[in-house]
């Protein structure tokens, strides 16, 4: 028998339509699987028990005296802790910010008015600024299929969240991947919305590296997620008109051309990451697309110089301030941050030439779209990272401490081409360690839903529930 907490967002909302769930007893189910697993997950920073209960409660009552049906009615999100809701203690992951926020985050706005239930907060890396989900203040966030392995980042509790059965829905950013590395290692789905189709929030909504997004278990989901958080809004002057809807059919990729690229220009993908790959495009090409494998004329080389100098000269720059104030305070991944920012603030040629490294980078990937309709690669290079890591020893030679930990994630290149959507679903599991693989789909330009019916088919020919064997 199927439980509430292991329903998708669709289903649940079609049961609760239905009136035979109600929010009251989502929210219960969800908070019960939470009591259960979250000693070990820790995909949580805060549960809002009460003041989720009390949203639970109204939206059982707008079913139940059939009232206009708000798009996200009842359904349990977990919002990243980074998001600012005006009055809501803020904490970044660290020890030495204590604040609470004066203004709702675009998105957060959105969610709470198409009436989630917004029941916990999730974990993150200090700062958001790491592929994987461990801090001082938080502690270490766990895999659900396998414990001992990292749950990626930095979006990390949001995608284990959904894996464990804890939400049905997450919120996500993503600077460098940090919503598809944790969609993928989870075994879930996360979206990477081009730059400006989901509003943001000042300063970062005029960086072109950063995306809010949606994560859930599956496509549909993802799509009816996107479909409330997309659109302009007053605040950012970035944010696209007008606004795109996902369509709620998504049949058919006949005669879509796809190119796979398994290891992206250079990365080193461990064979299982490789296998389940061209597996996918396999796949693919039983739904009906046309799939080739291709190579990508760059150089990693090329990737960490460029997304660098970008680090450097905005994300890093607020880093570095605050690893000096705090010396002892701060994670050591952090310190790793602030040294290259440093160093990249004192390369020559500064921003401009880093300007210059991304169209260098584009060139080749626009000649690819010029033929293929989207491409295909994995997300991670490995099959995972150890839970806590901070990827800042020996394990990959040469380059700085965010080289080692880039090689593991093929996701910076599409937050420096930042007009491209890019969907992170499963591609299989690793036999050597139980933990999902994951891929990206990569659309051109603004073409999201290429992205989601590419998504969806590979869905129909390999199901997926994106729940986590972990009792």
């Amino acid at each position: 028998m199927t439980e509430p907490w292991q329903m998708t967002a669709v289903d649940a909302l079609a049961a609760m339509r239905a009136t035979s769930l109600s929010p009251v007893e989502l929210l219960a189910s969800v908070y019960d699987r939470a009591d259960a697993v979250e000693p070990v997950v820790n995909a949580f920073t805060e549960r809002r028990d009460d003041a989720a209960r009390a949203a639970a409660a109204d939206s059982a009552e707008r079913y139940a005296r059939g009232e206009a049906i708000r798009p996200l009615e009842g359904l349990p999100l977990a919002l990243k802790e980074e998001v600012p809701v005006q009055g809501w203690r803020m904490r970044y992951g660290s020890l030495v910010i204590d604040e609470v926020a004066t203004e709702t985050a675009p998105i957060a706005e959105r969610i709470l008015a198409a009436g989630a239930v917004v029941h916990a907060r999730t974990a993150t890396p200090e700062f958001s600024c790491a592929g994987y989900t461990h801090s001082k203040l938080w502690g270490v966030t766990r895999n659900p299929w396998n414990p001992d392995v990292a749950v990626g980042g930095s979006s990390g509790g949001a995608g284990a969240s959904l894996a464990s059965g804890t939400s049905t829905l997450a919120s996500g950013s993503d600077i460098g991947g940090s919503i598809r590395i944790p969609a993928s290692i989870n075994g879930v789905v996360g979206f990477k919305p081009p730059h400006g189709r989901v509003p943001t929030g000042a300063p970062y909504n005029l960086d072109r590296y950063c995306h809010d997004g949606p994560l859930a278990r599956t496509v549909a989901d993802v799509a009816l997620f996107e479909n409330v958080i997309a659109g302009p809004h007053r605040v950012d002057v970035a944010s696209l008109r007008p606004k795109l809807e996902i369509p709620a059919d998504l049949e058919g990729v006949e005669g879509l051309r796809v190119g796979v690229s398994v290891d992206l220009g250079g990365w080193d993908v461990a064979p299982e990451v490789a296998e389940q790959t061209r597996a996918a495009a396999v796949a693919l090409e039983a739904a009906g697309a046309r799939v080739d494998e291709v190579e990508i004329r760059w150089s990693i080389e090329q990737i960490m110089a460029t997304s660098r100098r970008h680090y450097a000269a905005i994300f890093g720059a607020q880093i570095a301030e605050v690893a000096e104030a705090y010396p002892d305070d701060v994670n050591d991944y952090l310190h790793a941050w602030a040294e290259e920012a440093r160093a990249g603030l004192a390369e020559p040629g500064g921003f401009l030439a880093g300007l210059e490294g991304e169209q260098a980078i584009w060139e080749p990937v626009g000649e690819l779209f010029e033929t293929y309709d989207a491409l295909v690669c994995p997300t991670w290079a490995v099959t995972g990272i150890a839970a806590g890591d901070s990827i800042l020893g020996t394990l990959f030679a040469g380059g700085g401490p965010n080289d080692r930990q880039f090689m593991c994630f093929l996701s910076v290149p599409f937050n420096i081409l930042a007009p491209c959507p890019v969907l992170a679903v499963p591609s299989g599991i690793a036999a050597s360690n139980g933990v999902p693989t994951g891929i990206q789909i990569v659309g051109r330009t603004f073409d999201d839903v290429t992205c989601f019916q590419l998504g969806a088919a590979l869905e129909r020919e390999r199901p997926w529930t994106g729940l986590a064997p972990i009792a």
